[in-house]
């Protein structure tokens, strides 16, 4: 599933007329970018949620070869309801979800094809793929999350930093909506449940990525991927 029903407010004003997801980078749009990856992995069913502007997103889609799923949401669901509000359409086995203004180039393996290996259902709900925020050309705060040895993830305690930024990709198993509320929620709340069972990991990217949030991290990303910055830093 690609996440593509956000409004996009920090990117404005870039997305006062198209979804964030459809901004260029390199070329092509994120969403584009992101499909890309998706079908090189051999995934075939496809679901892109869409609530901006949807009709661009559907235009979009249709372009493919092999159009995926758009599941319009009249009311934004945010990350977590988006993804519940799929599920009749994403079937009853692990799924990959892909935020849809993430960008990042693989490392030595695919990043797609290292989370669908790393994934083991019998120990984890989720696992999402976590980035050093040291290599990370932006603004990120104190960072969101930190891994213990055996790759568990946890949010930070007050004033502690944490290394690891999330990445935007993750692979779900769809019990980790269980018990979720109807309408819209963030995926924080389904990973607080699972990071208190202790089903909650975290994979670090060991390629190139790009913290988009402002139009400055978009002209950022641009530069760098035209110079070749990125063999450089990674």
């Amino acid at each position: 599933m690609v996440l593509a029903a956000g409004l996009g407010t920090r990117m404005r004003p870039l997305t006062e007329a198209r979804p964030k997801p459809l901004l260029p980078l390199a070329g092509h749009t994120l969403l584009e970018h992101a499909l890309d990856r998706i079908e090189d992995a051999g995934i075939g069913n496809v679901v892109v949620n869409a609530h901006w502007f949807p009709d661009l997103i559907e235009e979009v889609c249709a372009t493919r070869t092999h159009p995926p799923t758009v599941l319009r949401e009249e009311t934004a669901l945010e990350t977590g309801g988006g993804v519940k509000n799929a599920l009749p359409l994403l079937g009853t086995q692990p799924f990959l979800v892909v935020n849809g203004d993430a960008f990042w180039l693989d490392g030595p393996v695919p990043t797609i094809q290292r989370l669908a290996g790393r994934f083991d259902p019998e120990q984890m709900d989720a696992l999402l793929l976590m980035v050093r925020s040291a290599q990370v050309d932006a603004e990120v705060g104190n960072g969101d999350f930190l891994l213990d040895p055996l790759g568990h993830v946890r949010w930070p305690k007050e004033k502690e930093v944490a290394p690891y930024v999330f990445g935007g990709l993750q692979v779900v198993h769809p019990r980790l909506l269980d018990g979720s509320t109807e309408g819209p929620f963030s995926m924080r709340q389904p990973w607080a449940r699972a990071m208190e069972a202790g089903r909650l990991f975290g994979l670090v990217h060991d390629g190139a990525w790009f913290h988009l949030s402002r139009p400055i991290d978009l002209r950022r990303a641009e530069v760098a991927l035209a110079t070749g910055l990125t063999r450089v830093l990674f």
